[in-house]
């Protein structure tokens, strides 16, 4: 696949709808304190726009925020670059970064694809959280999966050497899927034996929609890896 090809790829579904007035509140008002407007083909500093340098973990398709503002918090050593396209969970996740006064938490609103090939710089991330994104399992919208082996060339770039991937998911088949993928890689190498999925870190937070699917008998598979490039 080439890069042309990979730039189209859409693994997302831009929604819309009306925002409450504390998201409206933290796209606006807080947006200049927040968030990061790339410029096309310029690398971010993210030595920079954080308040303190240290280690970036980025997360992709955060969607309301709640999972990665439980992190910033409980993880302040760490800074955290969320990427995510709808405005809802953006708009909410910065207002509530606002009432806890975090410093080490970045959003960006574009296509994560484009960020990673045009603003992250090469080495740039200690870590890679993938949460519950959409399986597209229907087997027709395969190609729309974020997980891709092109991607995940491109991920290893980005990542530090013995940086980290952590991805997770409630779709068992997107789970066979994400294992087969990172195991093939020639840049990851997975923190369990092989073929074996990890124990939910006790980092990663149980989000309320994660506990709906627990009662109703849903199964969750965490995926743990490592960049060894």
């Amino acid at each position: 696949m080439s890069e042309k090809t990979i730039r189209k790829i859409q693994s997302f579904v831009k929604r819309s709808g009306r925002l409450t007035e504390g998201q409206k509140y933290g796209l606006n008002e807080l947006w200049p304190q927040y968030g990061i407007d790339p410029i096309a083909n310029k690398i971010i500093n993210l030595g920079t726009v954080f308040e303190k340098q240290q280690a970036v973990i980025l997360e992709i398709g955060f969607g309301n925020g709640d999972s990665l503002l439980e992190m910033a918090i409980n993880e302040p050593e760490y800074n955290f670059l969320g990427i995510e396209v709808y405005e809802a969970g953006v708009g909410r996740l910065i207002n509530e970064a606002n009432k806890h006064g975090l410093t080490n938490l970045k959003i960006i609103k574009e296509d994560a694809v484009e960020v990673l090939k045009n603003n992250l710089a090469t080495d740039s991330l200690y870590g890679f959280q993938l949460y519950f994104a959409d399986p597209w399992h229907k087997k027709k919208h395969h190609k729309r999966r974020i997980v891709q082996t092109e991607f995940m060339d491109l991920m290893s770039t980005k990542l530090i050497n013995g940086g980290f991937v952590h991805m997770a998911t409630d779709w068992e088949n997107y789970a066979e899927y994400m294992m087969e993928t990172l195991e093939n890689h020639p840049s990851f190498k997975n923190t369990q034996t092989a073929h074996t999925y990890s124990l939910r870190p006790k980092r990663r937070p149980i989000t309320k929609f994660e506990r709906r699917g627990e009662r109703l008998g849903h199964g969750v598979w965490d995926l743990l890896f490592t960049n060894e490039k």
